[in-house]
């Protein structure tokens, strides 16, 4: 795997790195500012870009600009975005754009490194990433009546599952339920959000965007 490194703090960018490095993945760039990384992953194309979301000028989401700059550009470039701070309107945004090949991770993730390697290797395989954190905190936070309060209690597990980025093999381990049971559920899920007939990828992420936005 090729990675394109961009992070402001020049510290924490080579210490990214050597982490990568040191779990046998090639980072081929390092950029410390949104337009480098623009130039970098044209030039250098890259598997995949690892992105701080605040950096130079304003050091507020010129990442995050950038990151969905890439995603309108070169969309086949999968995007795993680094966060400080926990803001679900990023993940909605970057989710608008298409569930595939992205991710939303907080930076102390980072301190695990087989969690950043496992969500890399994700992104690149075409699959959403969510930090557990951005799942948890929209289940908890206030809201008015809406689609979701249509679904079970283990549908709304499930549906958190798949806003987190899981397939259905991964829904199926992690709550010890089988392929066919967790099928029926997503189709359940589906049908109770009111969402018709389409390829199941694009229900999926119209699911999803309903429950972040939910």
């Amino acid at each position: 795997m090729r990675v394109v490194v961009a992070e402001d703090m020049a510290l924490l960018r080579a210490g990214l790195s050597k982490l990568l490095e040191a779990e046998g993945i090639e980072v081929v760039g390092e950029v410390g500012d949104a337009s480098s990384l623009l130039s970098a992953v044209t030039a250098l194309q890259p598997d995949v870009a690892l992105v701080d979301i605040r950096m130079p000028p304003t050091h507020t989401d010129e990442g995050f600009r950038a990151a969905i700059d890439l995603r309108q550009q070169t969309p086949a470039t999968p995007v795993l975005l680094l966060s400080s701070y926990l803001d679900v309107r990023y993940a909605s945004q970057l989710l608008e754009l298409g569930s595939q090949s992205c991710g939303y991770l907080l930076k102390d993730r980072v301190a695990h490194p087989a969690v950043l390697v496992d969500a890399l290797h994700r992104v690149c395989a075409g699959e959403c990433v969510l930090d557990p954190a951005v799942v948890t905190q929209l289940l908890g936070r206030s809201r008015v009546a809406g689609p979701l309060d249509q679904l079970s209690a283990r549908e709304r597990e499930i549906l958190a599952l798949m806003a987190e980025g899981c397939s259905n093999t991964r829904i199926g381990t992690s709550l010890s339920l089988s392929q066919r049971t967790v099928e029926s559920h997503v189709r359940n899920i589906f049908n109770r959000l009111g969402l018709e007939e389409s390829p199941e990828s694009s229900r999926r992420v119209l699911a999803v965007l309903t429950y972040l936005k939910g």
